[in-house]
């Protein structure tokens, strides 16, 4: 079947090579530990080593948790839930706190999920989620699906920048308060732009990049569920009916959603409480024209699979 190309707005990079550990600033902690193959990487991939702690409500700490649904990683790699909204100021939380003091020497930066953490010495390995997805299924991925297959590498992360840049920032550019109606316009523009890009190649296939799915097809989903969760409450009533013009894109989510994998996981309620506690925007009259009815299209009772460890 011939895969209809996705043109990105700037050019495509290599993933990152591994890279030690590092504060960039105090408010943007980077953390971007790697898991390698061998005992020569000071990560290597043992099971039972690592855990993950993260939200489902927040679109990273979804986007993990179904792929560590989809690998099936439940004993190899344990994971501890956090509370939909979190608990200390800059959007960190107090559970986090003594791992990010024991990974980096009076760390005063927000504890920030999701992370990724090596149990043996309790210091965080990632907080970078497309890093930790990758070694998720590089690593631990053996004799389970390929979500990654090495000849749709570049394609996967073209996907996963149209995802970042071209809907999720546009749809907030576009629905920002205060904005300048015309940055609004050309944000909106060039979000359905994006979605005419996918829109003709879910019309011919069933999955972004073919017949198979990948971890692209995750990336899209968690951003379908965040642009009609989230930022169409910021957007007017015309805005969102246009988005919702792209059938083979609904019909993509609704058919994702309909998966154990995915709906196990998707905390609609989680997701509205987290917004409600950041939002600064003002609601717009796209509040009310729901695309999706998610918890419906879902094949199991919606809520997180990963429970928080306290209320």
């Amino acid at each position: 079947m011939t895969v209809t190309p996705i043109t990105p707005v700037t050019p495509v990079t290599p993933v990152a090579p591994p890279a030690p550990l590092r504060i960039a600033t105090a408010e943007t902690p980077v953390f971007r530990g790697r898991i390698g193959r061998d005992a020569r990487s000071g990560h290597y991939a043992v099971p039972g080593r690592y855990r993950l702690h993260l939200s489902t409500a927040d679109p990273d700490g979804l986007r993990i948790a179904v792929v560590h649904h989809l690998l099936g990683l439940g004993d190899t790699c344990p994971v501890s839930g956090l509370p939909p909204v979190p608990d200390c100021p800059g959007g960190g939380h107090s559970a986090l706190r003594p791992l990010y003091e024991a990974t980096a020497h009076r760390y005063t930066g927000p504890a920030l999920a999701p992370v990724l953490v090596d149990d043996w010495s309790g210091r965080i390995v990632s907080a970078h989620a497309p890093d930790i997805v990758r070694d998720l299924a590089r690593h631990f991925g053996a004799d389970r699906p390929d979500l990654f297959p090495p000849a749709l590498d570049a394609d996967i992360e073209t996907v996963e920048r149209l995802c970042a840049d071209r809907i999720d920032a546009a749809a907030q550019r576009a629905g920002r308060a205060g904005a300048d109606p015309e940055e609004r316009a050309a944000a909106g523009a060039e979000l359905l732009s994006a979605l005419a890009a996918l829109e003709r190649r879910l019309a011919v296939q069933p999955y972004v990049t073919g017949d198979r799915l990948t971890a692209a097809d995750v990336a899209l989903w968690v951003t379908l569920v965040q642009l009609d969760t989230v930022h169409r409450h910021h957007l007017d009533a015309g805005a969102v009916h246009r988005v919702a013009d792209h059938p083979a894109v609904w019909d993509f989510a609704r058919r994702l959603t309909a998966r154990p994998a995915f709906a196990a996981h998707l905390d609609l309620d989680g997701i509205a409480r987290r917004h409600e506690a950041h939002c600064r925007g003002l609601e717009a009259a796209g509040a009310a024209v729901q695309i999706l009815d998610w918890a419906a299209h879902a094949a199991v009772p919606y809520g997180p699979r990963v429970r928080a460890d306290r209320p």
